[in-house]
């Protein structure tokens, strides 16, 4: 049983929707994931910030350092697959507690390609929770820079997404 009273076997969630990249004119691009947890939004909020503990599951994000509290800077390593790791310092913009986390990140000096990433976290009628990872990019680089966030960085989001549900679901058996 979970900590939410109900076996999270019984839970049957939809299938997720497939990734989806939108080209938003010549300077903006948008990728879109998700994917269905059996757990709750509260122990998937517990995993999503406990930022510490990111090496342990988290294949694109090996380090991580800061609290989710608006206006504070998450200090992480980023490596997508394919490509080397990289810091960054990525500003804490939104966070409403077990349904959003949000944060503004930006390649070399702001404007050359910004990175607003959310995840959302909503409860599914049948049980369990649908997180949505959601990054809308910004900046002259978008035109040369989107055949790698296509690719690579796509690739990454799904990969975190199956890695956090396999952390979550595991967590909740425990």
């Amino acid at each position: 049983m979970s900590r939410a009273g109900m076996s999270m076997g019984s839970m049957v969630a939809p299938a997720a929707a497939p990734p989806r990249v939108t080209r938003q004119g010549l300077w903006r691009l948008r990728l879109e994931t998700e994917v269905h947890i059996a757990s709750t939004a509260e122990q998937v909020w517990a995993v999503m910030t406990d930022f510490g503990r990111y090496a342990d599951w988290n294949p694109a994000i090996p380090s991580a350092e800061g609290e989710a509290r608006v206006g504070t800077v998450l200090k992480v390593v980023i490596e997508w697959p394919g490509l080397k790791r990289d810091r960054y310092a990525l500003s804490v913009t939104e966070v409403e507690h077990g349904r959003v986390l949000a944060w503004l990140g930006h390649f070399g000096v702001r404007g050359l390609m910004d990175g607003d990433h959310r995840f959302v976290i909503e409860p599914l009628p049948a049980g369990g929770v649908r997180v949505q990872q959601v990054e809308d990019f910004a900046g002259i680089l978008i035109p040369i820079m989107a055949p790698w966030l296509r690719d690579n960085v796509l690739r990454g989001f799904v990969a975190v997404n199956e890695a956090l549900k396999r952390r979550v679901e595991r967590l909740g058996a425990d």
